[in-house]
């Protein structure tokens, strides 16, 4: 069975690469927008930080490594969370670049998806009437022929420089497949126990976001990794709420954030990362009697380096 605490972990991913400036005004965008609500999301009780970032001129995705510098050490200067750089970067980014973060950050955690698959984003342009900048609509729409690489030689890699600079990674496994790829790894020595998994679900590409496919999720990892590992879900879009409350009554972990879902309910658009975490907390707490766990008791659950260590 899966490792677990007795208070939840919960995530929050502040910007993402999937949403675009058309589809809400409350998206962070500059730097200092997306510091703030990443000091905003932990107070609210997030423990775990998720972070990308994007040209502060047109919000296009990017991976800027002093923009991610400068949102990293924002967010360490007035918070204790665990700030967790992404390695999945934007659509238009090429594995080294997305890569890059690592060895320039040092960062306690990074997020390390676990295999290729397609990742649509085409359809999200009929929720949009007119787009505020030229680059939005070909870049979802590019996605009808994109493929997300993250290949076995390219993983092989990333763990060495996730090992060099003493990064625990979380594994981003968006299908049943990639949970056996992380099994190939651990296998052959490349990764360590205890992992670490992000279920991530509702990509377009990707498993469905549903109650079955999450257990179904679950007991396959049972099945792979026993107790050397511990769990968290994304549910994209509307799943987002109750995916999440489904596995923190299971003993797993929630992420929220607009990387992930813009509503915070039917009709209404989230204005601000911090007011989701504030939701999960709440249901969490109702549905499964948890509360939040503190960046120190995550990083004591996984391991983590601390704070101190990292390189911004």
């Amino acid at each position: 069975m899966a490792r677990s605490l007795s208070n939840v972990v919960i995530s929050c991913a502040l910007t993402g690469a999937i949403h675009t400036p058309s589809l809400s005004d409350h998206l962070p965008i500059t730097p200092e927008e997306l510091i703030q609500e990443g000091i905003t999301a932990a107070e609210a009780g997030a423990s775990i930080i998720h972070i990308h970032v994007r040209d502060p001129e047109t919000g296009e995705p990017t991976s800027d490594l002093e923009l991610f510098r400068e949102v990293a050490s924002g967010i360490k200067s007035e918070t204790d969370a665990i700030i967790q750089p992404t390695t999945g970067g934007g659509m238009n980014q090429s594995v080294e670049e997305r890569m890059s973060v690592v060895p320039e950050l040092e960062p306690e955690m990074a997020s390390c998806n676990m295999g290729s698959m397609n990742f649509g984003l085409y359809q999200i342009t009929d929720a949009v009437e007119e787009f505020q900048y030229e680059w939005e609509e070909s870049y979802l729409e590019e996605t009808r022929d994109h493929i997300f690489p993250n290949t076995f030689e390219s993983l092989e890699k990333a763990f060495e420089l996730f090992d060099e600079n003493g990064t625990v990674p979380e594994l981003e496994c968006y299908d049943v497949g990639h949970l056996y790829n992380a099994k190939h790894f651990l296998e052959r020595g490349h990764l360590e126990p205890p992992i670490h998994i992000q279920f991530v679900m509702g990509i377009h590409g990707g498993i469905g976001a549903d109650q079955d496919n999450l257990n179904h999720m679950v007991t396959t990892a049972n099945k792979l990794f026993g107790d050397d590992f511990s769990w968290s879900v994304v549910g994209a879009g509307r799943n987002q709420f109750p995916l999440g409350t489904q596995a923190s009554a299971m003993g797993g972990n929630v992420r929220v954030g607009l990387e992930d879902n813009l509503y915070l309910e039917r009709g209404r658009l989230a204005e601000s990362n911090a007011e989701q975490v504030e939701k999960a907390k709440r249901l969490v707490w109702e549905i499964a009697g948890r509360e939040p766990a503190s960046p120190d008791q995550v990083r004591e659950f996984l391991g983590l380096k601390g704070q101190q260590s990292v390189g911004f």
